[in-house]
């Protein structure tokens, strides 16, 4: 009898999501991430659950219904990582009139399950907050509802949710030989140097950017269907507003550009779209993709942003399935799943795309492509709530409030960050502890040893990256002397049993 039932390649939000289904639903799930989770395209992100409004321009109204409906239940099940927003869309000269941007709004509130998040309106920008930092020609704006995510948290929980129902999640850990048989997978798995052998009734690919070196050198077979890569890049700058809305702002060239709130004081703004060409282990914006960023917010913000001022920049590569649109832009954002049942062979099924507001439908949708070849018991995603997200999202001031009243000595700002983290596992982290000292040294910001500790042992944190990029997005504001000092204590600090 095989070891696992499905071994899935790739640790970004698509494996990490059907890891999570499939073990919810009783499958022995194997999950393997040659790097760190969400060290890929699930980091890079522009940090939003949205429906995808520019979509409808294409006639995507699956995509943008499913999307949306996805919105609220992520906000349901996840509302310590996935919070409301509201976003300001100025009217501005080109293709889309007033009158088309109304139209498009009222589809996009009615569209999906509209239930949590309030609708759009118009705003005055000469009395609202939102229109102090744009310039004064903006006279009005539409003001929509969408969230925004901790992108890499989210796919760490999935994980961890997959975990806790019995997963194997194996970080770091590459897959360098795949023998596909008559009823099974027989793979070979190498941890830092450890050889590990393993079989498998099923195996998906879910490595995104490297799909097709996953195919190409360990499957040795060809991709079901031809994939086209395409970079989004954004850039971070000091914060050009003190309100918590985001900007939709459209561009020259018929695209839109995001300017959001980024932790406490800086602004992210994003995304491009172009071809990639390159390394996929190194994608990186060009001086085009960054001179267009700071060109597209300049022609709404007073205050110019330069490129000398940029305190962090990124790319991310997305997998798509090459629909053969001629721009970048007009391939299709939607996912698609491929079953391989070739005749007396193991199954095989690649993933296509996927966003990560649409993460747990994908998920469905495999299982239920998988029904076929293997025991699959019914859904359970759609109410379950993800690992410290048992509460409603309109009571994270509550779950605040109760924190700090069991620890009076944490700072709101700590307990804050935390519950936006972590929400009521955040009571793992602090345990008994009666003072800040107990908690251990502080390496940058308010970071604690406790805290650390919690993410080597349960969210495999096992460098200073890890931690300050992907877990807590602290990186930004850590010197180099801190980032070591904190990589000597993790260095110092036993790691957890291997899972």
């Amino acid at each position: 009898m095989p070891d696992f039932d499905l071994a899935i390649v790739g640790g970004g939000i698509n494996g990490a999501g059907i890891a999570r289904d499939a073990a919810g639903r009783g499958l022995k799930v194997l999950l393997v991430e040659q790097n760190d989770l969400a060290s890929g395209t699930s980091s890079a992100s522009s940090k939003l659950i949205h429906g995808g409004l520019r979509y409808l321009e294409h006639g995507a109204f699956r995509l943008v219904r499913e999307a949306l409906s996805e919105r609220e239940v992520l906000l349901r099940t996840a509302p310590h990582v996935v919070r409301p927003m509201r976003f300001v869309l100025p009217p501005s000269p080109g293709p889309r009139s007033p009158l088309k941007l109304r139209a498009g709004l009222f589809l996009y509130d009615h569209l999906g399950a509209h239930k949590l998040l309030p609708p759009t309106k118009t705003i005055d920008l000469t009395h609202h907050p939102a229109g102090a930092p744009l310039k004064r020609s903006y006279r009005y704006a539409f003001e929509y509802s969408d969230c925004a995510v901790d992108d890499a948290r989210l796919v760490v929980l999935a994980a961890r949710d997959a975990a806790d129902r019995g997963a194997s999640v194996r970080p770091r850990t590459r897959l360098t030989l795949a023998e596909r048989g008559a009823d099974e997978w027989k793979l070979v798995l190498n941890n830092r140097g450890r050889r590990q052998a393993a079989t498998a009734r099923v195996l998906v690919n879910a490595a995104g950017p490297w799909a097709q070196q996953v195919a190409d050198i360990i499957l040795r077979v060809p991709l079901p269907k031809p994939m086209r890569l395409v970079q989004g890049s954004h850039i971070v700058v000091r914060g050009r507003f003190a309100h918590d809305s985001g900007y939709f702002l459209q561009t020259d060239d018929k695209r839109i550009v995001f300017a959001l709130p980024f932790g406490t004081d800086f602004t992210l703004i994003g995304t491009t779209d172009r071809p990639f060409v390159g390394d996929v282990n190194t994608p990186a914006p060009t001086p085009d993709e960054v001179a267009y960023l700071c060109r597209a917010v300049n022609v709404y913000f007073r205050d110019v942003v330069t490129t000398d001022e940029i305190l962090w920049r990124y790319a991310g590569i997305r997998s798509l399935l090459d629909d053969g649109h001629g721009k970048p832009e007009d391939v299709t954002r939607d996912y698609a799943l491929v079953l391989d049942r070739e005749r007396k062979k193991a199954p095989l099924l690649t993933v296509y795309g996927g966003k990560i507001p649409t993460f747990r439908r994908l998920a469905e949708e495999a299982l239920a492509r998988l029904s076929s070849v293997l025991p699959v018991k019914a859904p359970w995603t759609a109410t379950a709530a993800l690992p410290g997200g048992e509460f409603s999202f309109d009571k994270i001031d509550e779950v605040l409030a109760g924190l700090r009243e069991r620890w009076p000595f944490v700072p709101e700002t700590l307990a804050r960050r935390l519950v936006h983290a972590y929400g009521l596992r955040t009571e793992t982290i602090l345990g008994n502890v009666a003072s800040m000292d107990d908690l251990g040294p502080v390496f940058t910001g308010d970071l604690t040893g406790a805290e650390v500790r919690y993410l080597m042992r349960e969210e495999w944190a096992q460098t200073a990256e890890d931690v300050l990029w992907r877990r807590t997005k602290l990186g930004l504001t850590t010197s180099e002397i801190q980032a070591t000092t904190l990589a000597a204590f993790m260095a110092q600090t036993p790691p957890p049993p291997s899972a």
